[in-house]
């Protein structure tokens, strides 16, 4: 009987103690598991965090390439509205050039006419002293005419009239000549008068031009004739000058092009 109440007794402490043992390992176990929850529970929360961090990243690096994009169209259609305006400002200055160039040509045209007709009076003035002798009153006004001018007295007794002396007979062929020699020249004959009596001046003026015309054999479609009012004095001028009705119209018609 004592040997089993003994042996109860160290069984029943062997199983005392083996719970006791137990239980230190189950609460070790305990300590240790929930030492790894609160460490997976760390990891859980941070990798909750980073992904917060990472969305937040990733929304500012979207937002960042949106508006790269949104630059990159505003610069590209920047670029294209400025190859346009640069593509129609070359346009507009080839066609300025093209412009002045014309118009260059067209002054060139027409200063080289006044130059040419600079070059002829030069030439009439020349032939005049030549062929009328150098007392000839032969002069060049500032249009580029040359006038030969005489009193109205060397060509009509006393100035009056229309009859034409034979001296100035002679001398207006000599004029034809200088007037022939030019075939480009225009010829103005005008009868200047003080006395105000226009038509008798006119009158004188055309019977030098009909001489010229029939006995002389200039062209009649060059030759005009006037009356002039002379001031204070009274002659006849013959006036050699450019065909100024054709440089206009070829002047105007240089402008239209």
């Amino acid at each position: 009987m004592n040997k089993f109440l003994s042996l109860f007794i160290v069984v029943l402490l062997a199983s005392i103690n083996l719970n006791a043992q137990k239980k230190s390992e189950l609460i070790t176990q305990n300590q240790e598991l929930k030492f790894q929850l609160d460490s997976i529970k760390r990891l859980v929360s941070d990798a909750k965090h980073n992904e917060k961090v990472s969305v937040l990243k990733a929304d500012e690096l979207q937002k960042q390439v949106t508006e790269l994009q949104d630059a990159n169209a505003t610069l590209l259609k920047n670029l294209n509205s400025f190859a346009a305006l640069s593509s129609k400002n070359t346009e507009n200055i080839n066609k300025t050039l093209a412009t002045l160039e014309r118009k260059e040509a067209q002054l060139k045209s027409i200063v080289d006419g006044v130059t040419s007709n600079d070059s002829t009076a030069v030439v009439i003035v020349t032939n005049s002293k030549q062929v009328l002798g150098e007392n000839a009153k032969v002069q060049v006004n500032n249009y580029g005419s040359v006038i030969i001018s005489e009193k109205l007295d060397f060509y009509f007794a006393n100035g009056i009239g229309t009859k034409l002396l034979a001296p100035a007979k002679a001398y207006l062929e000599n004029v034809a000549k200088v007037i022939n020699a030019n075939p480009k020249s225009m010829v103005t004959v005008s009868g200047l008068s003080m006395t105000g009596e226009l038509d008798i001046a006119l009158g004188q003026a055309a019977t030098v031009a009909q001489v010229l015309i029939k006995d002389y054999g200039v062209p009649g479609d060059r030759i005009n004739v006037k009356g002039v009012d002379g001031g204070l004095k009274e002659s006849l001028q013959i006036e050699i000058h450019p065909d100024y009705k054709s440089f206009y119209m070829t002047a105007k018609d240089d402008v239209k092009n």
